[in-house]
């Protein structure tokens, strides 16, 4: 009994230590990333693009539009990045692209709340994330002698 209560006094401890790790700085994942192999940054590229949409979300909320702007062209910049490298890879393209479908899917909503001074800048977003969604596609099903 005093046995069984030890191990789950242990695993009890391991959880909470686990739960109580801070979440990664935006700076430390893409540090990672970048240090990281190409068949890793897909996925820190994309953390780091999702916490820059939430960043994003959050700013055009509080009606701080220079950070809003800022967070857009770097959720670009960050699944930019996470394309290429899941394309030339060749691993982590369908979570990639999944990933990216739904931040632009977000932005798509996020417009519609939007000053019309920003809407444009907000589809211009949506069309490049659309455009890296397409060419990881590409790479997915465009080399299957569908010629």
């Amino acid at each position: 009994m005093i046995k069984s209560v030890g191990v789950f006094a242990l695993v009890l401890l391991g959880s909470v230590a686990a739960c109580a790790r801070k979440p990664e700085t935006l700076q430390e994942l893409v540090a990672r990333a970048d240090s990281a192999k190409t068949d890793q940054q897909p996925k820190f590229y994309m953390d780091a693009a999702e916490l820059q949409h939430k960043a994003a979300t959050d700013a055009l909320k509080a009606n701080r539009e220079d950070e809003f702007h800022t967070d857009l062209n770097d959720i670009v910049q960050y699944c930019d990045k996470a394309h290429a490298a899941a394309i030339n890879s060749k691993k982590h393209v369908k979570d990639t692209e999944i990933r990216i479908r739904r931040i632009s899917s977000h932005l798509k909503e996020m417009k519609l709340d939007a000053d019309v001074d920003d809407q444009p800048i907000i589809q211009k977003v949506i069309d490049q994330l659309e455009h890296f969604r397409t060419e990881l596609l590409l790479s997915l099903f465009g080399g299957k002698g569908n010629d």
